[in-house]
């Protein structure tokens, strides 16, 4: 296989296609996967993820995103950061050097403005009409409502690996609140050598298991990459279950240096694929939840 992209979501469809033309061009995995989560990012019928994502308890658009390139280990992150386009990347621009890679509020922003990225309200009408309909309930949410997480990993012609994510967290989150989205080894990995994997759902049960570096460690162990997704999705299930009495919403996405992939999930999940030996495609897993 010369080339894959794996994503989260059905959103994530047209970024997909974008990505695996970058792919087939010969661009690299970074590349593809900032191009193809800043797609989802633009869309404002997206309301997850960047231009109209989910208010926090404010009635405001935080936005939070990673990077991580596979072949150095190196990665970029921010978090809760207001008024900028697009937190993927922000984040990318962020991972070379050995210190400062990860910024959150009032630090990422003034990093933002310094390097010239674009400015933007992420709150549209929508937005305000769904947090002022929403708002008198906000301790009835449940605790996945509204929450998908875009993640993005590819693998490129020259044998390299990517993992990108991007949100707006949480709806109705508290301020300062980050989930798993922006941390390096919980809602995302890469390691060119091995394989990625990115993860999407409730990020303080993600953080509870570091999900996507456990995914990437199991298929170092030698298993394929739907073994390390199911395993690493089911083992974390499980000891939430047995401590907690429940398990919240999680779901893992792999991609093995192959191109071949895995999915595991604890929830109905849908998911994007493409590679040189497949069109973009949207998959779907149903999970009956007790």
């Amino acid at each position: 296989m010369k080339y894959a992209v794996l994503a989260t979501w059905k959103m994530a469809e047209e970024g997909t296609k974008k990505a695996a033309k970058l792919l087939a061009e010969g661009k690299d995995c970074g590349e593809a996967v900032i191009e193809g989560i800043a797609m989802v990012e633009d869309n404002p019928a997206f309301h997850s993820v960047g231009y109209g994502g989910r208010p926090n308890a404010e009635g405001r658009v935080f936005l939070d995103g990673g990077f991580m390139n596979g072949d150095t280990l190196h990665f970029g992150a921010v978090g809760s950061v207001e008024g900028f386009r697009s937190a993927v990347r922000i984040a990318a621009s962020l991972q070379d050097g050995d210190a400062n890679n990860f910024l959150v509020g009032e630090g990422a922003e003034r990093y933002a403005e310094a390097h010239g990225f674009e400015r933007r309200d992420n709150v549209t009408a929508e937005t305000l009409e769904l947090y002022e309909k929403e708002k008198e309930r906000l301790k009835e949410l449940s605790a996945y409502d509204g929450h998908d997480t875009v993640c993005f990993l590819a693998l490129d012609q020259s044998g390299s690996l990517c993992a990108a994510t991007s949100t707006s967290g949480l709806f109705m989150k508290q301020p300062g609140r980050i989930g798993d989205t922006p941390l390096p080894g919980v809602g995302y990995y890469a390691d060119s050598k091995i394989g990625a994997a990115a993860a999407t759902g409730m990020g303080e049960e993600i953080m509870k298991g570091a999900l996507s570096y456990a995914a990437v460690r199991f298929l170092k162990d030698g298993l394929s990459a739907q073994e390390a997704a199911e395993k690493a999705v089911s083992e974390l299930n499980d000891t939430l279950v047995e401590r907690n009495g429940y398990a919240n919403p999680m779901s893992l996405i792999v991609l093995a240096k192959d191109g071949s992939y895995g999915i595991g999930t604890n929830i109905t999940f849908t998911y994007c694929y493409a590679s040189d030996e497949e069109e973009a495609t949207v998959h779907e897993i149903i999970v009956e939840r007790e």
